[in-house]
């Protein structure tokens, strides 16, 4: 499936992912070292805070109380942030835009 990122910087990356893995994994293997994922995708660290275009937001899973938490502590949320980690890639999510949320 095809995922179209944002950097910090602005840049504009399209990348290919398998369906099944998360969105973190995806941006890591594709070499976003933005998405440092300290806690391994364990919704423990928010180090994988992304925006995601609002087009997708309807698709994607309810934030959990433990992502909500996490997304809190950050002075960079807004009603478009969720944790990379937390979102499962499915064939309804092909064609997602995603944001690198700036570091914390």
């Amino acid at each position: 499936m095809e995922i179209t990122v944002r950097n910090r910087e602005g840049g504009t990356t399209t990348i290919e992912s398998a369906v099944g893995v998360s969105l973190m994994e995806a941006l890591r293997s594709s070499g976003f070292d933005e998405i440092l994922a300290l806690c391994g995708g364990c919704c423990s660290c928010a180090t994988c805070h992304v925006y995601i275009d609002p087009e997708f937001a309807g698709l994607l899973p309810p934030v959990s109380d433990d992502e909500d938490a996490l997304l809190d502590s950050s002075e960079h949320r807004d009603a478009r942030s969720r944790l990379s980690c937390q979102i499962p890639l499915s064939d309804s999510l092909a064609g997602l835009r995603v944001e690198i949320a700036p570091e914390d």
